[in-house]
């Protein structure tokens, strides 16, 4: 079990999704962004791995444009022996990586506009893990999308299009379940046409009012994992008190959190932290969950 939090380390100073203006775009801005991200990134999986979380997903942002009609460079070879180099170090000391594209990424619309804009952000995001040479335990995440009128419509057209999309995508693709149009029981019906694994969101479950008992659902989901996959991965986060529902709370809740450890006791998670206080917060799970015989505190050897 690894513990982890996303994009951003606000102990560091700097960022792994720094970006430009669409204006203001050149081949050399483009890759003097990607090598200061990149040398952010580092950072980041330095600080992770001396505190043990072992668990960080990386921002869209990492190359700035790489899925946009402007970019017409071949930044695959300029910045691959970079991301290369990344990757290694991630292999070596025992990380898992994720990216979660942004919500304009949408594969079950009916617009064909933004579906092909969807996939070729999708290619992007696989683009980088593939020349960052790791295996299908990292992984790309996404929702299953909107309802558009016909919410059983919308779910199939995803099952249809996600057949199609190409495989180096849908090797490293998971669906997670969502706080109001897709529950994780939908995710698991698509996962037994597709074969792509279900991300479990805790706090979306919680939120979505309709799933059942967390710990007969953990065991379901993992199984949608096969081997090869990594651990299943889960999200975790609380409402923020005096929000809407479904706001997260900025920082973690020990109790809740200690209380998802003891839900998940029949399986084996990597859980990111889906805080605003990002590290801050992992270092407080790692805390709460330092007597736990699951957890890896230390590099993979």
């Amino acid at each position: 079990m690894r513990i982890g939090y996303p994009c951003i380390n606000r102990s560091i100073g700097c960022s792994a999704g720094r970006t430009f203006r669409l204006a203001s775009y050149s081949r050399e801005r483009l890759y003097a962004t990607v090598a200061a991200n990149l040398a952010c990134l580092e950072r980041i999986l330095a600080f992770n791995r001396e505190a043990g979380l072992f668990f960080f997903r990386i921002g869209s942002g990492l190359v700035p444009f790489a899925s946009h009609p402007v970019c017409t460079d071949t930044w695959q070879e300029a910045c691959g022996p970079a991301l290369a180099r990344v990757g290694r170090r991630v292999r070596e000391e025992g990380h898992r990586i994720s990216m979660h594209p942004d919500q304009f990424v949408v594969i079950n619309g009916p617009d064909r506009g933004v579906l092909d804009r969807s996939v070729a952000e999708l290619e992007y995001h696989a683009e980088v893990l593939d020349l960052m040479g790791l295996d299908r335990t990292a992984r790309v995440q996404v929702h299953v999308g909107g309802v558009y009128g016909d919410r059983t419509a919308s779910l199939h057209r995803f099952i249809d299009r996600a057949g199609r999309l190409p495989e180096a995508v849908r090797r490293r693709l998971v669906i997670e379940n969502d706080d109001g149009r897709y529950s994780v029981e939908d995710c698991l019906a698509i996962s037994a046409e597709t074969g792509i694994p279900v991300l479990f969101d805790r706090f979306h479950h919680e939120v979505f009012g309709t799933g059942g008992p967390v710990e007969g659902v953990l065991v379901r989901v993992a199984a949608t994992w096969e081997p090869g996959d990594g651990n299943m991965m889960v999200d975790f986060s609380t409402q923020a008190e005096g929000r809407r529902a479904g706001a997260h709370a900025p920082t973690l809740d020990p109790a809740a959190f200690a209380r998802f450890l003891d839900e998940s006791r029949a399986c084996d998670p990597d859980i990111m932290l889906e805080v605003k206080d990002k590290e801050r917060s992992a270092l407080l799970a790692l805390e709460v969950a330092r007597d736990d015989p699951r957890l890896q505190a230390g590099p993979v050897r």
